[in-house]
């Protein structure tokens, strides 16, 4: 009876155990996460329906570390001159009108000690989708991908898939105009 009471304990703490350290390596992963906007703004009718590409909105993305949040001016090039209204697109009008930022909330956070930069991905022909999910088919954007350190480099391990080239055809590979495979050494994220 003794023996069967101690088996009991130790599998109730290893399940414990074990259910513990899977919500553990879970810190800090906000898949899913999709906050409310102060505008409602549908993806899926303006990267979906009406194919706006996304670098038309977030143009920063070819330049910059942060893709950014389009100014209102942006959204205006078209609602500016579109006879539709809708409740959400007077209230962008309002704050473009009352020269007031729009407090959109940030989706895709990652921690603070995790360097990333956008213009190095869009101009390594990493298309959006890829870690922001199918964008285009979003009414609310959502963290579709748990954006890890190992989902990371498992995408950076599948584009770094070349074949061995030597000294000078990686010279002649750049020359041409091909692509820099993804960094696997932990300073190109962390530094």
């Amino acid at each position: 009876m003794r023996l069967a009471s101690m088996l009991a304990v130790a599998m109730t703490l290893g399940v414990g155990a074990t259910l513990g350290a899977l919500q553990l390596s879970r810190i800090g992963v906000h898949q899913g996460y999709s906050p409310g906007q102060p505008i409602a703004f549908p993806h899926r009718i303006h990267a979906g329906d009406n194919r706006i590409p996304c670098l038309y909105c977030h143009y920063a993305a070819r330049t910059s570390r942060h893709a950014g949040i389009p100014p209102a001016s942006i959204c205006m090039n078209c609602h500016g001159m579109l006879e539709k209204q809708t409740v959400e697109i007077e209230k962008l009008k309002e704050a473009v009108q009352q020269k007031r930022p729009i407090a959109w909330v940030k989706v895709h956070n990652l921690p603070d000690f995790v360097y990333f930069n956008h213009s190095q991905h869009v101009l390594s022909d990493v298309a959006c989708q890829q870690c922001h999910g199918p964008v285009e088919r979003m009414d609310r954007v959502e963290q579709a991908a748990p954006l890890t350190m190992g989902w990371c480099l498992e995408c950076h391990r599948e584009r770094a898939k070349l074949p061995a080239l030597g000294l000078a055809r990686v010279a002649r590979h750049l020359a041409q105009g091909s692509k820099p495979t993804a960094g696997l050494d932990c300073a190109s994220c962390h530094y």
